[in-house]
C-alpha cells in the first residue's frame, strides 16, 4: 500500500480529534464505558496478578467488518524467534500515513484504531487498571495469527514506556474458539525470594495458575509490572488425525495486540525522565540480575583431578589443573577398556581421533553419529523409551516429588526436566538408570577428559553436566549469551529416541552427523536436498532443535545479546531442514531486526554458527565465545516425543602459544573460516562382533 507524504501531527486540527472521540465513543457495547467502577472491582480481585477480561467490548458488526478487511486486504509475514513464531501484520499505529486509495480499504479497522486510543475508552481503562494516564500520541499496535504450532513463551512486556498490554481477539464469529485448540493468554504468579541482602526478588513460577481461552469481541488486558505480568501464549494445537471434527484451518487465533504507554512529550502528565525509569527495569535486563541465585538448576562446575600419565584413573590422585603440555596425554589401555563400554569403537581409534581433532580445530565444532557403542545405545534407548511412554505428572510439584526430575526455573529463561550428578543439588538415592551412567561415570571420567582433549586439541580443567528433557508443547530454553572471558567447550550428547523431527532421518533416527563408515557424500547431498525442498515446501516446523548464534555488535543489546523481539530463526533452521552448520562458516553480523523472519540462502550471513536438531545417537561438541547465544527451540505439541540430551560445559585452559600466535582467535565460534564439508573418513576400528563383546 502507497502512503501519502508526511504531515505534521500538529496540523490535525480540534474539529477532527472531537469527531475521532465521538466517532470512538459509539463503537463500544452500549453502557461500557460507564462501568469503570465495576470492572475495577473485578481487575482488583483478580490473580494471580491484577488483569481484566471485558466481553463483548464492541459492536459485533465493527469487528465483523474488521475481520473482512483484514482477510481481504492485509498481508502477513511469518516471524520465528527463540521466544514466539506467529504470523505479524505491520504496525497498525502509522494507519494515518496510508494514501487514500488505502485508506479506503481499511475504513473499519481505522475506526476500530481510533476508538481504542480514543480519550473516553483511554480514561476508561486508567480508571480499571489505575496505571495512570495513558498516552494518546504514541498507539502501538498490531494484528498477529495463530495457526497451528505457532506459540509465545513467557515474557512480561516490561520494555520503554509500555504501562498496559492488551489483546483484542478476532476469531471466527461464526465457529466459537475451543479452549483444548490451544491458542490461551497464560498467567504466571510471581514467588518472592528473600535474597538475605535485605532485598526481595519476584521470580515467576515454572507453572501458570490463570489460562485465558480467546473468544470473539474479548479484551484481556493487564497493567506492565517489572517482575510480575508474566504470561505467555500457549501452542494453537494442530487437528489430530483421526480425531474427528474440524481441520486446522478453523483454527486461526487472530488478535489485535498492543500496548497503551506512559503519556509522551507534549501531552498532560508527561514527567520527564520517567521513560528512561521504567526501562532500566525490563525483564530484558532481568537475564543478569541478582536474581540468577534462584535459577534452577545452578551451575556445578567440579575441577579435574590433575592427569598422571603414569597412573591409570583409579590411582590417580588430586592436584591442581592441568598445565598445557598435558593436553597430548594418550589413552591408556585401561583407559580404552572403560570407554568401549560407552563410546563405539571407531571414535577410539588414533585415524579417527585426529581426524576429528583437524575438522574441530577448522570449525570449533563438530557432529558426531552413532557416537555410543551398540550395546550401551540399545540399553539407553530402551529405557528412554520406556520412561517416555510412562508420560509425567502435569505440575512441577508433582514431577519433583513423583520423579527423579527436577523442574527448570524460571520460565522466562528455560523450563525443562534436568537431572544432574549426585552432590549437585540432587538427591544422592536417584535411581539407577543409563541416564545417571552417563552423568556418574562416563562423562566426568579421567578417561572421557583424556579422550575430548585428544579430539578437541583443547586443555580441560572443569566439568558441569546435566540430563535433560524437553516436554512437548512445554518446554524449551531462551537465548543468553556467554559472559566468559576465556572461551568454553561445550557437548550436547543427544539421545531423543523418535524420528521424523526433520533434517537427514533414517530409521535409527539419527540426523545430520558425522556417521561411522565412508564419506562418500550421501550424507552432503541429503542435506542439500533437505534445504532445498524447505525453501520450496512450508514444512511443519516442531522445535527442540539447539542452536548457536552470533551477538549483535550493536551497543544499545541487552548484556545477553538478544533483542527485545529475540532472536531470529531461519527458515532452514525452524523447519528442522538444516541438520548441522559448521561453526566457522559465519562471521559476526551486523545489527539486525530480530523479528524478521527470513528464507536465508544456504551461504547467507544469517548469523547460525552451529545447529543440531533433536536426533538419537550424535554428539555435538562446540567451542563457545564470549557473547555467543545459544537457545534450544520451544518443543511442539506435535512434535515425535520428548526431546532428551546430556549437556555439558568444560573450563578450557587458555594455550600459550596459541595466544601468542593469535592462532587462539581462529578457534572461537564468530570467526570467518574458509567453507568446507569436512567429513570424518573411515578407519579400521572394531567389528561388529567386537562390540558386542566390549
Amino acid at each position: 500500500m502507497k502512503r501519502k507524504a508526511e504531515e505534521d501531527p500538529g496540523q490535525q486540527t480540534v474539529a477532527k480529534k472531537a469527531a475521532v472521540e465521538v466517532n470512538g465513543s459509539r463503537q463500544f457495547r452500549e453502557g461500557l464505558l460507564q462501568q469503570a467502577d465495576e470492572y475495577n472491582k473485578q481487575y482488583d480481585a483478580s490473580q494471580p496478578y491484577k488483569h481484566g477480561v471485558i466481553r463483548d467490548l464492541l459492536e459485533p458488526d465493527l469487528l465483523r467488518k474488521v475481520r473482512a478487511e483484514i482477510q481481504k486486504n492485509l498481508s502477513f509475514t511469518p516471524k520465528e524467534t527463540d521466544i514466539y513464531r506467529i504470523h505479524q501484520s505491520g504496525d497498525l499505529a502509522n494507519l494515518d500515513g496510508l494514501d487514500n486509495s488505502s485508506l479506503k480499504l481499511l475504513p473499519s479497522l481505522l475506526a476500530l484504531r481510533d476508538a481504542l486510543y480514543s480519550p473516553s475508552f483511554r480514561g476508561f481503562l486508567s480508571n480499571v487498571t489505575g496505571a495512570g494516564p495513558l498516552s494518546g500520541k504514541k498507539t502501538d499496535m498490531a494484528i498477529n495469527v495463530y495457526t497451528p504450532g505457532c506459540h509465545l513463551l513467557c515474557h512480561d512486556d516490561v520494555i520503554g514506556s509500555r504501562r498496559v498490554s492488551y489483546i483484542l481477539y478476532l476469531t471466527d464469529p461464526d465457529r466459537p474458539w475451543k479452549p483444548e485448540w490451544g491458542g490461551a493468554l497464560r498467567l504466571y504468579p510471581s514467588i518472592v525470594h528473600d535474597t538475605g541482602r535485605g532485598k526481595s526478588v519476584k521470580v515467576p513460577s515454572p507453572d501458570f495458575s490463570v489460562a485465558i481461552p480467546p473468544a470473539f469481541n474479548q479484551l484481556s488486558f493487564f497493567a506492565v509490572q517489572p517482575g510480575e505480568s508474566f504470561h505467555d501464549v500457549e501452542e494453537v494445537y494442530a487437528h489430530m488425525p483421526g480425531s474427528g471434527g474440524d481441520v486446522d484451518e478453523s483454527r486461526v487465533r487472530m488478535a489485535i495486540s498492543g500496548w497503551y504507554h506512559i503519556p509522551q512529550v507534549g501531552e498532560d502528565d508527561y514527567i520527564e525522565g520517567l521513560e528512561e525509569s521504567l526501562a532500566e527495569r525490563s525483564s530484558l535486563q532481568q537475564l543478569q540480575s541478582s536474581g540468577d541465585e534462584f535459577d534452577r538448576p545452578l551451575p556445578k562446575m567440579q575441577r579435574y583431578r590433575a592427569i598422571n600419565p603414569e597412573r591409570s584413573e583409579s590411582t590417580a590422585t588430586k592436584g591442581t589443573p592441568p598445565q598445557s603440555d598435558q593436553d597430548e596425554v594418550p589413552l591408556s589401555e585401561d583407559d580404552l577398556e572403560f570407554l568401549l563400554k560407552y563410546i563405539a569403537p571407531t571414535y577410539l581409534t588414533p585415524d579417527t581421533l585426529e581426524s576429528v581433532s583437524d575438522t574441530f580445530s577448522d570449525e570449533c565444532s563438530i557432529c558426531l553419529g552413532t557416537f555410543l557403542s551398540k550395546k550401551f545405545s540399545e540399553l539407553l534407548k530402551n529405557y528412554v523409551t520406556q520412561e517416555q511412554s510412562r508420560g509425567l505428572p502435569s505440575t512441577t510439584h508433582d514431577v519433583e516429588r513423583i520423579t527423579a526430575w527436577k523442574v527448570a526455573r524460571p520460565p522466562h529463561k528455560h523450563r525443562f526436566l534436568y537431572q544432574q550428578p549426585p552432590g549437585a543439588n540432587l538427591k544422592e538415592d536417584i535411581e539407577h538408570s543409563p541416564i545417571q551412567d552417563l552423568l556418574r561415570t562416563l562423562l566426568p571420567s579421567q578417561a572421557f577428559r583424556k579422550w575430548l582433549q585428544l579430539a578437541t586439541g583443547m586443555t580441560l580443567s572443569s566439568h558441569d553436566l546435566c540430563a535433560r528433557r524437553f516436554r512437548r508443547g512445554k518446554d524449551y530454553t531462551l537465548a543468553t549469551g556467554y559472559t566468559g572471558d576465556e572461551s568454553q567447550l561445550e557437548i550436547v550428547l543427544a539421545i531423543t529416541p523418535t524420528y521424523g523431527w526433520g533434517g537427514n532421518d533414517d530409521d535409527t533416527g539419527s540426523k545430520g552427523a558425522v556417521e561411522e563408515g565412508p564419506a562418500d557424500g550421501n550424507n552432503g547431498q541429503a542435506k542439500d536436498n533437505a534445504i532445498s525442498e524447505a525453501k520450496g515446501v512450508e514444512e511443519t516446523s516442531f522445535g527442540g532443535y539447539v542452536a548457536y548464534m552470533a551477538g549483535d555488535d550493536a551497543d544499545d543489546e541487552s548484556e545477553d545479546g538478544a533483542g527485545s523481539d529475540g532472536v531470529e530463526v531461519p527458515l532452514d533452521l525452524s523447519t528442522g531442514a538444516r541438520a548441522s552448520k559448521p561453526a566457522g562458516q559465519h562471521r559476526k553480523r551486523e545489527k539486525a531486526d530480530p523479528a524478521v523472519y527470513k528464507a536465508s540462502a544456504e551461504d547467507e550471513d544469517d548469523g547460525v554458527l552451529f545447529s543440531m536438531p533433536a536426533c538419537w545417537n550424535t554428539l555435538g561438541i562446540v567451542l563457545r565465545d564470549k557473547g555467543v547465544m545459544r537457545f534450544v527451540k520451544y518443543v511442539s505439541q506435535q512434535a515425535p516425543g520428548d526431546r532428551w540430551d546430556i549437556a555439558g560445559e568444560f573450563g578450557v585452559i587458555p594455550n600459550d602459544d596459541d595466544q601468542a600466535s593469535g592462532n587462539d582467535a581462529a578457534r572461537h565460534l564468530n570467526i570467518e573460516h574458509e567453507e568446507s564439508e569436512t567429513e570424518i573418513e573411515s578407519s579400521e576400528g572394531y567389528s561388529d562382533d567386537d562390540d558386542d563383546d566390549a
